[in-house]
């Protein structure tokens, strides 16, 4: 059994109003100096240059999930499928999802070749404050909240409630990031759909009197990505910061001498990051460097580092590369010959999302959503709800084309530009 506090702790949330703290242990778990490190890792990354608002951190999010969580488990008590031992491994893994996330996640990961749930399993598992509490439970503990985060734990029902198609961690994203970004497209009915969710064997259900909310609650995710988590200009700050982390990269293999050495990614060069060295990295960090490496003497690593913190992004065009496979090798040969290198100033990027999808044997196992129907049977949401089956299996995908207009527009050669003008179809 949890030890309990003696008196119940509360967070002033903006979300969920109040984030209630009963188990000595999840206080204990946010003390923790692993945990206090996401207040410094930004929930949106770079989105913040897009919606002004969005300067949110894991920290938060990571608080409104274990919120989610709490209200989910306090809603099963006494029912069938749910066993109350569960309630502390779900609460657990709950506030402690996304502990392993980096600075500018997704960015940072593509170009270092890291894993945020890897950290996450390694804060978990390895020499850490967290460890040290979540073994005080019992020695096992660790490795069951690793497994359900990581999604390889036989408590698949545990699993479902922080990862599925409808989990805690969707759900207070979406409301946390549309209240930051100010935009009312993740809005849904949190207290409807909690209501009536309900355990079953493998999986978390949901009665059938509450598709509706589903339905709402799936087009907001829909509304979402397209709205704000694939925001062009989004995706064109991404870009510059991918580049600026190339660019340093590919300088330090080279023997560059920095006025500013980029002390604290050393051991990520040298292929030896250690925990230690990962849990230093913030975002605090990150800009510490990008305001030092504007005063270098490499050009395009200084013009970047500029770029991205004086918010002078890239433009950006519609660019299918299927279309246009003739267009890019020549667009990065105009590119070369007006001086610009291609490598850091042209950039093809697509973003794709699947808004809903049902269960295809052999591919990525998506769990589909279950409605539970009077008779006590289950149906998959999209034989039951045309508004999702609609969307259903449909992949979107958007491609851009990102390019610094500015300079394009300094190109003394007017053949040369004149042809990238034609092939981009700027003015």
């Amino acid at each position: 059994m949890c030890k309990k506090l003696q008196e119940e702790k509360v967070f002033k949330d903006p979300v969920h109003r109040y984030i209630h703290v009963r188990d000595q242990l999840i206080w204990d778990l946010i003390g923790t100096k692993e945990f206090q490190r996401l207040r410094r890792v930004r929930q949106l990354g770079t989105t913040s240059l897009t919606f002004h608002g969005a300067e949110h951190s894991r920290f938060n999010h990571s608080l409104g999930v274990y919120e989610i969580m709490r209200r989910l488990v306090s809603s099963f008590s006494g029912k069938p499928y749910w066993n109350e031992e569960d309630q502390l491994l779900a609460l657990t893994a709950a506030l402690l999802h996304d502990i392993g996330h980096g600075p500018f996640s997704h960015s940072f990961e593509k170009v270092f070749n890291t894993d945020h749930e890897e950290w996450t399993r390694m804060i978990i598992l390895g020499d850490t404050e967290v460890n040290k509490l979540l073994r005080e439970v019992n020695s096992n503990f660790p490795k069951a909240v690793a497994e359900v985060i990581e999604k390889t734990s036989t408590n698949k029902l545990v699993t479902s409630m922080i990862s599925s198609q409808i989990d805690a961690d969707r759900m207070d994203y979406l409301l946390r990031d549309a209240y930051y970004t100010g935009v009312s497209y993740g809005q849904f009915d949190l207290e409807r759909i909690l209501r009536v969710m309900r355990p079953q064997q493998d999986q978390v259900v949901v009665k059938q009197s509450g598709m509706h909310a589903v339905e709402d609650y799936i087009m907001s995710r829909y509304q979402m990505y397209w709205q704000v988590y694939f925001h062009p200009v989004t995706r064109s700050s991404e870009v510059i910061l991918s580049k600026i982390l190339l660019r340093v990269k590919k300088l330090q293999n080279e023997g560059y001498a920095f006025k500013q050495p980029p002390i604290h990614f050393q051991s990520i060069f040298d292929g030896a990051i250690t925990l230690q060295d990962y849990l230093r990295l913030d975002e605090s960090i990150m800009q510490f460097y990008f305001q030092s490496w504007q005063d270098e003497d490499d050009l395009i690593l200084s013009d970047l580092c500029k770029r991205f913190l004086n918010r002078r992004l890239f433009d950006y065009a519609e660019f299918h590369p299927n279309e246009r496979m003739n267009d890019w090798p020549k667009l990065r040969t105009l590119f070369q010959e007006a001086g610009i290198d291609p490598d850091y100033y042209l950039v093809m990027d697509s973003s794709s999302d699947l808004p809903y999808d049902v269960y295809r044997p052999g591919e990525e196992e998506r769990v589909p959503i279950h409605l539970l129907m009077p008779d006590g049977s289950l149906k998959e949401l999209s034989s039951q709800s045309d508004v999702v089956e609609s969307i259903s299996g449909k992949k979107r995908t958007d491609h851009k084309l990102y390019y610094p207009k500015d300079l394009c527009e300094l190109i003394d050669d007017q053949q040369i530009l004149g042809e990238i003008k034609s092939i981009i179809g700027f003015g």
